[in-house]
């Protein structure tokens, strides 16, 4: 069977490419292939940002195969969603930095999937975002409605539900769903840019692994607990050596080379 998540490391970043054209719809096979492939990445000390995109360029991800979706019961469409929902969470919990590369239409399930990044970058014209699952009678069923509404607000994120609305990615750039816009010519090699700049040497990859972690647990705890882990990781860093690489370059007036560690 041909690779459903296509898996490859360069210069620190681990890229997890969902394949299956024409429009990387997402069954429970891709699901696993992408559960292990972001494993694979969270314990490769080599890699220090994941970065997820689609085959071609025209669909990021069009959501889950509604085909495969049709002809089961609605036990299997539970279970599915269950076990979808559990990928997602394992790609926005790892330690490491997330990017979604969003090369085309990127709508359904496919958004879902690129919420659970950390950040968002996308081609210019790359095509339409949103989540039109109500016009099939169902919901964003997999963290959709969630992390929406922790994204946009609550009243926003309700609007373009109910509506099943779908935008244009400068239209999700201004609602805060996309981070960076980059034109379509070599949108792979500006990605391949962007993600370096928070691989070692240019960035401290331990630190951003744990201000991420401090950001997804914290806003899930009661204030105080989030201040408690932040003084927690915050400890961790100040025994790394990149803090104390950090420190001195500041002290030195130069720039600093960290490693990861």
């Amino acid at each position: 069977m041909a690779e459903l998540v296509t898996y490859a490391v360069a210069d620190g970043v681990a890229t997890l490419t969902l394949t299956d054209p024409p429009a990387n719809t997402y069954s429970y096979d891709m699901m696993r292939e992408l559960d292990a492939c972001v494993l694979k990445a969270r314990m490769d000390d080599a890699v220090h940002v994941i970065v997820i995109t689609g085959a071609g360029d025209k669909f990021f991800c069009a959501g889950a195969h509604i085909g495969m979706l049709n002809n089961v019961t609605p036990s299997f469409k539970y279970y599915f969603c269950l076990h979808a929902n559990e990928t997602l969470n394992r790609l926005e919990q790892t330690s490491k930095l997330v990017i979604a590369a969003l090369n085309g239409h990127c709508v359904g399930g496919g958004l879902e999937v690129a919420m659970a990044a950390d950040l968002r970058v996308a081609k210019r014209g790359a095509g339409k975002v949103g989540l039109p699952e109500v016009a099939l009678g169902v919901l964003p069923g997999t963290g959709g409605t969630q992390r929406l509404a922790r994204l946009v607000g609550k009243a926003k994120a309700m609007d373009l539900m109910v509506k099943g609305k779908t935008f244009s990615v400068e239209e999700a750039q201004a609602l805060g769903l996309v981070n960076e816009i980059f034109e379509a010519e070599d949108f792979s090699t500006q990605v391949a840019a962007y993600a370096q700049q928070f691989v070692p040497p240019n960035r401290a990859s331990k630190a951003v692994g744990h201000i991420k972690r401090a950001v997804q647990s914290g806003l899930e705890m009661a204030f105080s607990d989030g201040l408690a882990l932040e003084r927690e990781l915050q400890q961790r860093l100040f025994e790394s050596e990149d803090a104390a690489e950090g420190i001195a370059a500041y002290v030195d007036k130069r720039k600093a080379s960290f490693t990861g560690k």
